[in-house]
């Protein structure tokens, strides 16, 4: 029993870890949640503040492409509805939050 008592009494039992072990744990986790940060969350941001300045700014006569794949002109706007025309006498509605991306503008 002595032997076991000397392993207890060198810090195995309630020796609390290395000093500073608590800082230590408090620095890797504001480091893990910095790479976090710039990797993830900020391109992230960065996106969504692209795509709703390219909603904003679709006009009339844009054509556009759709996150289904449908190319098209835009012929009507309202505040949700975009109306695409895909083909000659072809439109379709959908919804503004499924434009895409622009790729060619309209121009005056």
């Amino acid at each position: 029993m002595t032997g076991m008592a000397y392993a207890m009494g060198a810090g195995g039992a309630g020796g609390g870890g290395a000093p500073g072990g608590d800082m230590n744990f408090i620095i890797v986790m504001v480091a893990i949640f910095a790479i976090f940060y710039f990797l993830l969350i900020r391109p992230q941001q960065k996106k969504q503040k692209e795509t709703k300045a390219m909603l904003s700014n679709i006009a009339h006569g844009d054509m556009i492409v759709t996150a289904g794949g449908l190319h098209g002109k835009i012929t009507a706007i309202t505040e949700q509805v975009v109306t695409l025309e895909v083909a000659d006498k072809v439109k379709v509605k959908i919804s503004r939050a499924y434009i895409a991306g622009v790729t060619q503008k309209a121009t005056p």
